[in-house]
């Protein structure tokens, strides 16, 4: 008989719809490797439960017979059960706080986690992501809350026929909307008010790639970071473009010491050695997108005293919507203050109080900070990540687990990824015991 793999249902937020492993997947992988699987039933799953049986799986609450299980996010501690093999976005890697009692339950409980998020090949490229779908939703996002700002302005614009991404049937609909606004463009030009429309995008990665496809939908032409400031002076600009820059970490940092070539390694290695360079670029953007991946030992791409400085001049700046994709709370944008929801997804952040009001009205940047954006392409999105996780998956649900680590025969792709293994972090990941201990109680 076959390994059994388990599908949980989502439960860490009701816009949480994706799964990781499809019905159309499910039936192929059952009748090429006679892998069973069990699924919790869902009322909010982009896939019906109908679906699933007809590809063969078991729907049913329990899935205790099922050694290996996969999930999108977090479970809750209280859901796990002993010695299972758990796949799922853990969100440990930083040692973040919130998720520090499930990491130590999976320990107690002497289960084994793999972290999709680890999931490298030889040179530390993760091979296993939503990121694309978050640039898209991400942007998309951006330029409806662009629209809405406007409105509220009272500057009649083109994005506002654009609207929340899911409440589109597909992305392809949505992309509609977004290419009838860049043929206003092209047609009828941007209001005066906003010429020239600067975009900044940082960032090059996946999520960057996502956001610029939704860009290439617009009438854009591609700027270097150099000449933002030309640009955004120039009496000459194009009503009838948006302009586009790429930021890459030579743009936003530079080394302490003046007298030492930026080098790229080194920023990875010792970012402490580095600073922010990035203000300066702030008043000439009107859309500023973050796609960086950062933690604390980073420079912040923004900080809340350069907003604060930069909105009290004497004219407001052109800056109006932060798309935070990377999402991390108090961290890359530092006035990125609490995540939203995907029907509520902005907030408008006062620099000179620090008080934010929810919507697009107030003085400041309206901030995008809803962190699981792909969740609003749930279809799409579980049928990309379940493309390019079906490779590893039957290794996965046939590995023997009651062997020492060493002895564990995973593709290295996913043997990386395994952070906890019979309860016990493993070399890679030692570092998380002194999060582990910070976050038990005195």
């Amino acid at each position: 008989m076959g390994a059994t793999i388990g599908i949980r249902r989502e439960d860490k937020s009701r816009w949480e719809r994706r799964v990781p492993i499809t019905p159309e997947k499910i039936q192929k992988l059952r009748e090429k490797y006679g892998i069973e699987f069990l699924v919790q039933p869902s009322p909010v799953r982009a896939f019906r439960e109908e679906e699933f049986a007809r590809a063969g799986a078991a729907v049913q609450e329990d899935l205790f017979p099922a050694s290996v299980v996969f999930a999108i996010k977090e479970i809750p501690p209280h859901l796990l059960q002993p010695g299972k093999t758990y796949v799922f976005f853990a969100h440990v890697i930083k040692g973040q706080p919130h998720n520090m009692p499930m990491l130590r339950r999976l320990m107690e409980l002497g289960c084994n986690l793999i972290d999709y998020e680890k999931v490298t090949d030889e040179r530390g490229r993760r091979l296993i992501f939503f990121g694309w779908h978050a640039g898209v939703v991400g942007m998309i996002e951006s330029l409806w809350a662009l629209g809405q700002r406007l409105a509220w302005e009272g500057i009649a614009n083109p994005f506002t026929r654009i609207r929340h991404t899911y409440t589109y049937e597909s992305l392809e609909a949505a992309r509609a909307d977004v290419r009838a606004a860049g043929e206003e463009i092209r047609a009828h030009g941007l209001p005066p008010q906003l010429v020239p429309l600067i975009i900044g995008v940082a960032g090059y990665g996946n999520v960057g790639r996502g956001i610029q496809e939704i860009l290439r939908d617009l009438p854009t032409v591609e700027i270097a970071p150099a000449e933002v400031a030309s640009i955004a002076s120039d009496p000459q600009a194009s009503a009838h473009v948006i302009y586009r820059t790429t930021f890459r970490e030579e743009h936003i940092v530079a080394p302490n010491d003046p007298q030492t070539p930026f080098d790229l390694q080194d920023y990875y290695h010792h970012p402490e050695k580095y600073h922010s360079t990035f203000a300066p670029y702030l008043p000439h953007l009107t859309v500023l997108m973050n796609a960086n991946y950062w933690d604390a030992r980073y420079p912040r791409l923004v900080t809340k005293a350069e907003l604060r400085e930069l909105y009290g001049r004497p004219q407001p700046p052109r800056l109006r919507v932060i798309g935070d994709v990377s999402c991390d709370v108090e961290g890359s944008i530092e006035c990125n203050v609490r995540c939203t929801e995907p029907d509520d997804p902005v907030y408008v952040y006062n620099p000179l109080t620090g008080e934010i009001s929810m919507g697009v009205a107030g003085y400041g940047p309206v901030i995008l900070a809803v962190d699981i954006l792909p969740s609003e392409l749930p279809r799409e999105a579980s049928e990309y990540f379940s493309d390019i996780l079906e490779p590893f998956i039957p290794a996965i649900a046939e590995a023997d687990y009651s062997v020492p680590f060493e002895q564990l025969a995973l593709p290295p792709e996913i043997k990386r990824a395994v952070i906890v293994y019979h309860g016990k972090l493993t070399p890679d990941y030692q570092y998380l015991e002194k999060f582990l201990q910070q976050a038990s109680p005195s």
